[in-house]
């Protein structure tokens, strides 16, 4: 049992782990950003160029309420909703991951200088040359 332990407390407490559960904390409140974005922003006008429709009240009934029993709908406009949130996510994804390639690249091509001698391999390299003159 006390190994179990050991081997879960090194997993959780893994650079990459706690890199990962930031991600998905800060992916979470991102993904309430671009659902306003599309949902207050984006689709208003959209709709009112499109004659006023509004996606989030488009819908299907196949079966209308029925005493207790509520309505069976097919919300296809809050399925637009969502494939917009979706491409707008993805993108922004795109481009962050096509910074991070565009850096790596740059760090790769950037030729690496090699380091200038220490004074003691200066002094050494002299000392070969007069021996060598000797």
């Amino acid at each position: 049992m006390g190994n179990w332990v050991k081997e879960f407390k090194e997993f959780a407490v893994k650079g990459n782990m706690v890199d990962m559960a930031v991600g998905i904390i800060i992916g979470g409140a991102f993904g309430k950003i671009v659902s306003s974005l599309v949902n207050d922003v984006l689709m208003p006008p959209l709709g009112m160029l499109m004659g006023g429709v509004d996606f989030s009240d488009k819908v299907v009934t196949l079966k209308e309420a029925v005493e207790n029993a509520p309505a069976v709908q097919l919300k296809y406009g809050m399925f637009i909703n969502n494939i917009i949130d979706f491409t707008i996510v993805a993108f922004a994804v795109f481009l962050l991951v096509k910074g991070i390639n565009q850096l790596k690249k740059k760090e790769a091509a950037a030729p690496s200088t090699p380091p200038a001698p220490s004074a003691q391999e200066v002094l050494l390299g002299e000392i070969r040359d007069i021996l060598k003159t000797k």
